[in-house]
């Protein structure tokens, strides 16, 4: 299985620059899971305005050791105080809205992100809205990207926490130069493959494998453009190989 390479290209400072604003919370459970969704991210910076029940023990528990992200939240009495700092300030709206702010999906969000950390020094902020009813547009009007998330069209009731869990998860992608190791540790060289071809040869007829109906010239063809098109590695050749021999064709 692959594994994502360990030296990754990233820096803690951008994470840091991102917070995550939730406003009017009613849900504590929402607030634990954004919490864990976002430490998952290494995102940290949580403000919330005006949650209805905070701190909460459902909160704690539901952030699943995410504890240090619940206790470094910053709780505002507005939008307008969670906001200072920020250079950019994204909403986050499950909704087409009539007025026309300018609108991005989540992929593209994160890349203005990207090229706002580059170009600044100060703060973006992703603010989400209520459960039921999202950001208001006196909200909206304080950001400068609606940010979308695309989703079923004929049922899209994307939970907060899990909006938040989809944007961070993008934003974790986003900046990171992060690549799978798919690269072959040892590869078979043409010996290799060939001795191996030639056992295999011999195993066939050893078995009586071979009939007017599959022509031995034609059958080797076939197999070795199938384990050639697969790249083995010595290793799995070497193993091929010892479950040949067990047939003891020799015997």
């Amino acid at each position: 299985m692959s594994q994502i390479n360990k030296e990754m290209n990233y820096t803690l400072t951008n994470f840091n620059k991102v917070r995550i604003v939730m406003v009017n919370t009613t849900e504590p459970g929402n607030i634990g899971a954004a919490a864990r969704a976002m430490k998952n991210m290494m995102l940290s910076q949580l403000y919330l305005v005006s949650p209805s029940n905070f701190p909460s023990a459902v909160a704690t528990a539901r952030a699943s050791g995410a504890d240090d992200v619940l206790s470094n939240t910053k709780v505002c009495l507005n939008l307008e105080e969670a906001l200072i700092g920020v250079n950019l300030v994204i909403g986050a709206s499950a909704r087409q809205r009539n007025i026309k702010w300018r609108q991005l999906d989540v992929i593209d969000t994160c890349s203005e992100i990207q090229s706002t950390l580059v170009s600044s020094d100060e703060d973006v902020a992703v603010v989400f809205g209520t459960e039921n009813s999202g950001l208001t547009n006196e909200e909206l009007d304080l950001c400068s990207i609606l940010m979308t998330i695309p989703g079923n069209p004929k049922y899209f009731s994307l939970n907060v926490a899990s909006a938040i869990q989809v944007f961070a998860y993008q934003n974790f992608v986003s900046s990171i130069d992060g690549k799978f190791d798919n690269s072959p540790k040892d590869l078979a060289n043409f010996d290799d493959l060939n001795s191996f071809y030639k056992h295999l040869e011999q195993v066939l007829e050893h078995i009586d494998y071979f009939d007017s109906k599959k022509p031995k010239s034609l059958l080797m063809r076939r197999l070795r453009r199938l384990f050639g098109k697969s790249v083995p590695e010595k290793e799995e050749i070497a193993i091929l190989r010892g479950i040949l021999n067990k047939i003891n064709p020799y015997s």
